[in-house]
């Protein structure tokens, strides 16, 4: 309910370039028609709820949304340390959508998307070099040799003798696709031809080169159905392996897959759908396990062996694959990850370009040379700190109106010591390489402080942020919290109400099932005889065929995996025909339906309290603050809804 409310209605306050009327005014802060209409519009297509598509029913949910963003200002919850530490998590996290350099992200998420329609098994050889050095050539002849021994020994070979763990590597990495290596190893590896090795590569590691072995399609997605007996059950004598196994047998009869998901699989979610499964990827799940052997089925259909994985014992059965989604489809998925990924350093470069064509910026010629001639080795000891004459207010650069002085990169520069411990590079290399970072990181800087004033859909979307996040704190604080947390309220909630908590009539039963209405037939006769399970079991069942299987549990009336004309009484049933199999089931118990108590309740019974309580708090909203309709408006409004 919350989650619903706060995602409908966290509104989309528009910069509205039109002169607009006042449609509503709540305690004395005007809201525009075009904020309306542009909240009415937007939200259209999410709900669900016929009535909140009604003007003046979407009006009153419109009205209590600013009711509430008044009380949590009146509370001061925008001045609280830890929603200002959200909120700018959220600004954060947002802005990263917008200073992205456009042209250059599409080309990396189209080729993310060529790349990952395909893996890659492959080997590789690196031979380490820091990535500040300058003189490469050593390093790179090197692996040059190895790779030519490869060519000729095997990589085996050199790698028995070669490999030592710390400076030279040779290693086998198995399948890999898009996203799994640095993106330089990544486009070597997918530039090379299948059975051959790349020429060496630089990446921060060291030169590289890759071998790739084989080239094949992505496996895609996979719509699987599965049995599942679990491995803690109620029945203390009941061992999961051989019950998989004797359903093993019964699929191997004939019997139908889904019939004997319905009756025998652990798996609730998914037994009454035949055992059918949500779509899956390779690296969905949690279990690679349960991945390798759906996918190993070659054909729609095919049927898995008994196989244990950390949730159970699962026979697993193929439905459909369906080959790697569309482009549109993965599009925002490749977008998220291109931008955490290495090749983010080649957005952001791109973004920098664009934004020094865009900004008015000077440099000051003489400050590279200052800050090499302040440095000191100590400075690759984390020792080295700003001299007493350092020249801190003299401008380094500027950025339309905004100067960044020297005491700036000097801060970044003692900071920075951490990346060098240990090294020893010139001064010249340090300072150009840090005076670049700090620039990047500068003008990303200042475009995003200042991206609330130059992009209006940042601004839209960020108020929504800040509102919906204020909102989401009013009412944990005032409803949420209170239901949860108030166990005398609840208490007396519960007692006032608790004809609206009943449990379903439950019998405990023990079920027989076969796909045999003969053996069904033999089993009742047994069953009244009153035979034990286990030498009903032990006559009707072999090693080779899995006649009869039994069940013990407690079920609701209503539970699917009773048939619908069920009789409910103790004692030894008629046979009945449900889910493509034959059943006898004993009722050792009816447990007739009753009130829950507070405990079994408790769910429904905080999300009901939880209602009365935010009801009675917007009623004495409405009484707190004024609230004013401009009726005139409002009709204008109508009119233009009706006639888009």
């Amino acid at each position: 309910m919350k989650s619903l409310f706060i995602l409908l209605i966290a509104f989309n306050i528009s910069f509205g370039q039109e002169k607009d009327e006042v449609l509503l005014t709540v305690d004395n802060e005007q809201i525009m028609t075009s904020e309306f209409l542009r909240v009415y519009n937007k939200n259209l297509d999410l709900v669900k709820d016929e009535s909140q598509k009604d003007i003046d029913g979407y009006l009153k949910l419109f009205t209590e949304y600013q009711l509430k963003l008044r009380e949590a200002k009146r509370l001061k919850l925008n001045e609280d340390r830890n929603y200002q530490r959200e909120f700018l998590r959220y600004k954060k996290q947002l802005t990263k959508n917008y200073i992205s350099e456009n042209k250059v992200t599409d080309d990396l998420i189209k080729e993310a998307y060529e790349r990952s329609k395909i893996d890659i098994n492959a080997t590789h050889i690196l031979v380490r070099l820091d990535e500040n050095a300058k003189d490469t050539l050593k390093t790179y002849n090197e692996v040059l040799k190895l790779r030519e021994r490869a060519l000729k020994e095997g990589f085996d070979a050199v790698k028995k003798e070669m490999h030592n763990g710390t400076t030279i590597f040779l290693e086998d990495l198995g399948y890999f696709s898009a996203f799994k290596m640095v993106y330089s190893f990544e486009t070597a590896a997918y530039n090379t031809p299948e059975g051959e090795i790349s020429m060496p590569f630089r990446t921060q590691f060291g030169y590289h080169v890759v071998m790739v072995d084989e080239k094949r399609a992505s496996r895609g997605t996979m719509t699987a159905a599965h049995i599942m007996v679990a491995l803690e059950q109620k029945d203390s004598v009941l061992d999961p392996e051989k019950r998989i196994n004797d359903i093993y047998k019964k699929l191997q009869q004939g019997e139908k897959f889904e019939s004997l998901a319905k009756q025998f699989s652990d798996d609730k979610s998914s037994a009454t759908k035949g055992g059918e499964l949500v779509p899956f990827k390779s690296g969905q799940l949690s279990s690679v396990k349960f991945e390798d052997e759906a996918f190993a089925l070659k054909v729609d259909g095919a049927v898995s062996k008994p196989f244990k994985t950390a949730y159970g014992w699962h026979i697993v059965k193929r439905i459909k694959l369906k080959p790697i989604q569309s482009f549109e489809d993965l599009r925002p998925t490749l977008e998220s990850k291109v931008k955490r990924d290495t090749r983010s350093k080649l957005i952001n470069a791109a973004m920098v370009n664009e934004l020094k064509s865009r900004y008015q910026i000077s440099y000051n010629t003489k400050a590279k040379a200052y800050f090499e001639s302040i440095l000191s080795s100590t400075y690759f000891k984390r020792a080295w700190r700003l001299p007493e004459t350092f020249e801190k207010s003299k401008t380094l650069f500027s950025i339309n109106n905004r100067k960044y002085t020297y005491n700036e990169l000097g801060t970044h520069l003692v900071s920075s010591q951490r990346l060098y411990a240990g090294k020893v590079i010139p001064f010249d290399v340090l300072v150009e390489k840090e005076f670049e970072r700090f620039f990047e990181k500068s003008i990303l800087q200042y475009r995003e402080d200042n991206l609330e004033l130059e992009n209006k859909d940042f601004a839209n979307i960020l108020k929504e942020y800040r509102d919906g996040l204020l909102l989401f704190d009013l009412m944990e604080k005032e409803v949420w919290n209170k239901a949860s947390k108030d166990s005398v309220g609840l208490e007396n909630y519960y007692e006032t109400h608790k004809e609206n908590y009943k449990w379903n009539d439950r019998v405990e039963v023990v079920i027989a099932s076969s796909a045999s209405e003969k053996i069904i037939t033999r089993v009742l006769k047994m069953m009244n005889r009153t035979k034990s399970e286990k030498d009903i079991e032990e006559a009707l069942n072999t090693d080779v065929e899995k006649n009869v299987i039994f069940t013990k549990d407690t079920f609701s009336i209503t539970d699917k995996k009773l048939p619908s004309d069920f009789e409910m009484k103790e004692g030894v049933s008629k046979i009945y025909k449900h889910n493509d199999a034959f059943h006898v089931i004993d009722v050792k118990k009816v447990i007739p339906s009753g009130i829950k108590t507070l405990e079994e309740a408790k769910g429904n019974v905080i999300n009901d309290y939880q209602a009365e309580i935010e009801a009675n708090w917007i009623d004495n909203l409405y009484k707190r603050f004024k609230i004013e309709v401009n009726d005139q408006a409002l009709e204008a409004v109508k009119l233009k809804i009706k006639n888009q």
